[in-house]
């Protein structure tokens, strides 16, 4: 392959995702994931070997996972035999593994690199120990040849945790992890570190009710403060959230610019297609099911972090693969009298149209066993972060009512 073909398309923590734009035939309509590993050369290539003792008596009963040379191709394993099943072949693609050369990986790292947010770039690196890359379908975009003209919009949204934990195992000091969600309470600690500049007034609660309203206002919030849990594609390119990293809020210029840009999608008068959009969004995961299959997955974490039993371990960390990926579902409008198509069809009554689509679960990584007590930690850190903004406002009130009086 050649590297001048491939352009920015996002990346996460753990790999480098780009999007094919060149003339091959084969690779139209195709992404590739590349394994990054941290800038710091002493933790270079950690990753890349295969599972370690611990995570091999994890996942003993899958052969292929444990005997796997990387854990980029024990990763393909994980999503094809165990994610797969869990949320259903047709929403989850496992992806090809496919041999690239070291100059290859070195020229496209270099094509990307003013693409990239800066802090990405400081913190990460494409892995140099790499033979191998993921080659997926795009997700974002149909099959090349089914529509003639710029037509298909895609949202991809990060669901997170859509439940609050019961377990028995929670002790008292932390028992607001009963009535809070852990995203809101991540929110403050994030908040308190700089690392966003307002909260978010999403609810992976609402998302996850299956209630029509409120599946409507997380959508809504959503698109308020999309940070890096909702993006929106027009045909493959980034027209809404961040390129990469998280978009704060979505301010009335890009809101406008938004507006403009689904007019080939949304047949209605400027001003109302961002708000049929939505409403497109909305009544296709409450009919699509998907948050309902995720929802059963992340509940295999009945335990809580806080329970040290190595025998829920592994279902611990495959609902943790689940609380944070990330759902896509692409829309096509349909044209009147064509009956016949392979995809699911959604209406959107106010508009008068029809929409074929399709859905997946994206960014099913398999969760290293030694991350465990990091997820303790930061366990921990959220919640005392939350506690303690809980009882400063408390307090502020407090005194406010008291001098008020």
């Amino acid at each position: 392959m050649e590297a001048s073909g491939w352009t920015y398309r996002g990346e996460g923590a753990v790999n480098l995702v780009l999007a094919y734009n060149g003339t091959r035939s084969d690779l139209v309509g195709k992404i590739l994931r590349i394994q990054k590993v941290p800038r710091n050369e002493s933790e270079c290539g950690h990753d890349y070997s295969g599972l370690n003792k611990q995570e091999c008596l994890l996942w003993e009963e899958f052969n292929e996972i444990v005997s796997a040379p990387t854990r980029e191709i024990a990763q393909h394993y994980f999503v094809q035999h165990v994610m797969c099943p869990l949320l259903g072949s047709r929403h989850v693609e496992a992806g090809t593994s496919i041999h690239v050369t070291p100059e290859f990986l070195e020229a496209v790292e270099n094509n990307v690199l003013q693409q990239r947010p800066a802090w990405r770039v400081d913190a990460t690196k494409v892995n140099p120990l790499c033979d191998s890359v993921m080659l997926m379908s795009d997700l974002s975009v149909f099959p090349l040849g089914m529509c003639k003209e710029a037509c298909s919009i895609s949202v991809e949204i990060k669901p997170k945790c859509g439940f609050l934990s019961q377990s028995e195992f929670i002790t008292e000091d932390n028992d607001i992890k009963r009535s809070v969600t852990r995203f809101k309470m991540h929110q403050a600690l994030k908040l308190n570190q700089e690392k966003i500049s307002e909260v978010s007034a999403y609810d992976p609660l609402d998302l996850f009710s299956g209630s029509s309203d409120r599946v409507r206002m997380a959508i809504n919030n959503l698109l308020k403060t999309p940070q890096n849990n909702f993006r929106v594609f027009l045909d493959g390119s980034l027209i809404l959230g961040g390129l990469g990293g998280g978009a704060d809020t979505t301010s009335s210029e890009v809101g406008e610019a938004f507006e403009n840009l689904l007019k080939n999608v949304i047949q209605a008068q400027e001003g109302m297609r961002t708000h049929y959009f939505l409403e497109l969004i909305s009544k296709t995961v409450c009919s699509s099911g998907l948050l309902d299959r995720l929802l059963e997955v992340q509940k295999l974490d009945t335990t809580d972090i806080e329970e040290e039993s190595l025998k829920i371990v592994r279902d611990y960390l495959i609902a943790a693969t689940a609380k944070d990926l990330s759902m896509i579902i692409s829309f096509r409008p349909r044209e009147a009298g064509n009956v016949e198509s392979p995809y699911n069809i959604v209406s959107l009554e106010s508009t008068n149209q029809s929409f074929d689509y399709k859905a997946s679960f994206i960014d099913l990584d398999l969760k290293p066993l030694k991350r465990m007590e990091y997820y303790y930690k930061l366990d921990q850190q959220i919640v005392n972060c939350y506690v303690q903004m809980v009882k400063s406002k408390h307090q502020l009130d407090h005194s406010g009512s008291t001098v008020g009086a």
